[in-house]
């Protein structure tokens, strides 16, 4: 049985942004290459794109804007692909036809947490998402996936139609923003080392294992 302290882990991501969608699959290599280390994982919200409205919009509206042209997206889409393959993730931003705003998917990863299924939750969006094109704007969309995962649907659909959590998921995004949080994935150890991008998993590991070092040196001084 572990004496060590578990070593608390932020991690603020989005469920559209790719290297996000990269960097999970990588902290969960980093945390079997560490797994002698105990750790408590939190997914916490933020918003890639908060100017988009609640209804989302067009892909191709959000490609122009953010990137000048869909054309001008493509290259940098391959070299996303490409990576994510590398991990054993597919990736197919041709069948992405929406762009949604993504505060009722961080809505449904924090009620996951409370059953133990945040992880869960956050991979089946991702997989919509990325895979298939999901359109996360969608209710029945939503509402099945929390059904993928375990949650109970009806329920999820009645929160849904209410602003529960909406101020709390705003807050926690906007934190994160007031930290100096603007490139995500980023991973936050022990609530004050902060790693930014989709690193390796083996640096991940490694800073796993340090932060836990020094964190368990300090509770024993």
């Amino acid at each position: 049985m572990s004496t060590l302290k578990p070593l608390q882990i932020d991690i603020v991501s989005d469920v559209v942004c790719p290297w996000c969608y990269i960097g999970k699959r990588r902290i969960e290599d980093a945390l079997a290459l560490a797994s002698d280390i105990p750790v408590e994982v939190h997914w916490r919200p933020f918003f890639l794109n908060s100017w988009i409205p609640r209804e989302g919009i067009s892909r191709d509206e959000y490609l122009t804007a953010k990137f000048g042209s869909v054309e001008a997206y493509k290259g940098i889409a391959g070299r996303v692909v490409t990576a994510a393959a590398e991990e054993g993730l597919v990736y197919r931003p041709d069948q992405v036809k929406r762009q949604p705003n993504t505060i009722d998917c961080h809505r449904l990863i924090l009620w996951a947490e409370a059953k133990g299924k945040a992880a869960e939750m956050k991979q089946r969006l991702m997989e919509l998402y990325f895979q298939g094109g999901g359109d996360l704007t969608d209710v029945n969309v939503l509402v099945q996936a929390a059904a993928d995962v375990g949650l109970d649907a009806d329920d999820v659909r009645r929160r849904l139609a209410t602003d529960e959590d909406v101020a709390r998921i705003s807050a926690q995004a906007e934190e994160a923003a007031n930290k100096g949080i603007s490139g995500v994935p980023t991973y936050v150890f022990a609530g004050k080392y902060a790693v930014s991008g989709a690193q390796p998993a083996d640096q991940l590991a490694r800073a796993i294992r340090q932060v836990s070092a020094e964190v368990n040196a300090q509770a024993a001084e």
